[in-house]
């Protein structure tokens, strides 16, 4: 829980900002409504979550507004490098609360300074993440956090040790493990309803192939600074499409240029289903120990992440799981159930000696049909229950407990997208020791868990 100082002081801060304000704008005592103080069933200052918001483009704009409608968040300052996205968030902002209070920041470490702020949401451009939540965790903030946690294993295990060290609680962006279906799945597998779990197949979707990618320099708006954008990663002249997002109506192709993103494989969809496959597998608290793959990428352009993948792990349990685009999965799939391709082979099948259960965004299957109506009795395996991935961010920020998804999760599934990578760029074999978190003998694909940063950004 807060602590009955932090609370005190939230709410003296609030109150105290509240009249300042009426004071300054009419010249009059403040009055303060009761329902500002709790009364009529509204949330008290000293019982909401004070919030932050550092990106609030598409992804972070639409997060805002949904924390907005929590009666026990109370949205005090949002961050973005763009000028008119934090200008439109501080509008949307004060808006709800019919008043002037949300403060807009250009420099996300200001923020994160304030003593009044609790928790933040860190919706920024991959390669931002783990420096930011790294500056959040060492400031006290709570976060909750965009999915992948980085562009590179070792910013990933350096923001678990932040978040570890401060005692702050992380929630991560896959949602899926708030999703009633997928969670079911997951406990049919666990419980052996299928038999013994034998092979996952994962289907994610693929980067893009963005057409008419021009790559010629044009002059970096006065409204956008593209210096902090870039931040850790190596410079790189400007250009419109490098990095727009798609609240400016252009697809993120950001998202699929390796110095910022992994592209499909990780942060653009493919660490939503690996999570997923690692909660059915029971292995959230490590990793396979074999990867073999391919992959293929663009020849030409801004893009240049893999369109298309076939990787290939073996866990130490005897589980092979094969992460591959859709179109290959949906190849696997259409034996199981013909829907599934409806869904572009977008899912998780988890295959056992004694049946079988597919779960996708909109459904979930299983053989013998009788599965689909299984109730998991007392004595089983039951998984975290979650039916809202911000309200259980929320909640664990009050009760102070790990969230559906906490960071020692997210760092052993987001590891895997990485993996994957690595694997189909130096194709070939890899053994990797899930306790040291490394590759066994392998010096070259060592140096890859790793990136360096653009002075003077450092972990």
């Amino acid at each position: 829980m807060l602590s009955m100082k932090d609370k005190d002081i939230n709410r003296r801060h609030f109150l105290k900002k509240l009249c300042g304000a009426a004071i300054g704008t009419v010249g009059l005592p403040c009055i303060v409504p009761s329902s500002v103080l709790g009364a009529n069933g509204a949330v008290p200052p000293s019982e909401q979550i004070v919030m932050g918001f550092i990106g609030v483009g598409s992804m972070g704009g639409g997060h805002l507004r949904t924390f907005l409608g929590y009666e026990d968040v109370r949205v005090a300052a949002v961050c973005d490098v763009r000028q008119m996205f934090r200008q439109k968030a501080k509008d949307r902002v004060d808006q709800h609360y019919g008043d002037t209070g949300c403060h807009a920041y250009h420099d996300f470490r200001e923020l994160l300074a304030r003593k009044d702020i609790d928790a933040v949401a860190v919706v920024t451009p991959d390669h931002w993440h783990a420096l930011i939540g790294i500056e959040a965790a060492k400031n006290g903030k709570d976060m909750y956090c965009e999915k992948p946690v980085d562009v590179h294993v070792a910013a990933s295990k350096a923001l678990r040790n932040a978040v570890n060290t401060y005692g702050v609680v992380f929630q991560f962006g896959t949602q899926q493990r708030s999703s009633r279906n997928f969670r079911f799945a997951c406990e049919l597998v666990c419980n052996k309803r299928i038999g013994k779990l034998h092979t996952i197949v994962v289907g994610s979707l693929p980067s893009m192939e963005f057409p008419n990618q021009s790559p010629q320099p044009t002059p970096d708006p006065k409204t956008f600074d593209y210096d902090t954008w870039l931040g850790p990663a190596p410079w790189a002249p400007y250009t419109y499409q490098r990095c727009a997002s798609r609240a400016m109506g252009t697809a993120g192709l950001w998202t699929h240029i390796y110095d910022y993103s992994l592209g499909g494989i990780s942060g653009a969809w493919g660490i939503h289903h690996v999570d997923i496959a690692q909660w059915g597998n029971g292995t959230d608290d490590t990793g396979p120990v074999e990867i073999e793959g391919t992959g293929v990428f663009p020849r030409d352009g801004l893009a240049d992440t893999a369109i298309a993948w076939h990787v290939e792990h073996k866990y130490a349990n005897g589980v092979k799981m094969i992460h591959t685009n859709h179109n290959s999965a949906a190849k696997n799939y259409h034996q199981f159930n013909n829907r599934a391709l409806r869904y572009k082979g977008c899912g998780i099948l988890f295959l056992g000696d004694e049946g079988w259960v597919i779960v996708w965004r909109g459904g979930v299957d299983a053989h013998p049909k009788s599965l689909l109506s299984a109730t998991i009795g007392s004595n089983e395996i039951h998984l975290p229950v979650s039916s809202n991935h911000r309200r259980n961010f929320l909640d664990c920020v009050k009760t102070r407990q790990k969230t559906v998804c906490p960071i020692e999760t997210a760092v052993r599934s987001d590891t895997i997208c990485h993996l994957d990578d690595i694997a189909i760029r130096l194709d070939r074999k890899l053994r990797w020791d899930p306790e040291k978190e490394e590759f066994v003998n392998d010096e070259q694909a060592n140096r890859m868990l790793t990136r360096p940063a653009r002075s003077p950004w450092h972990l």
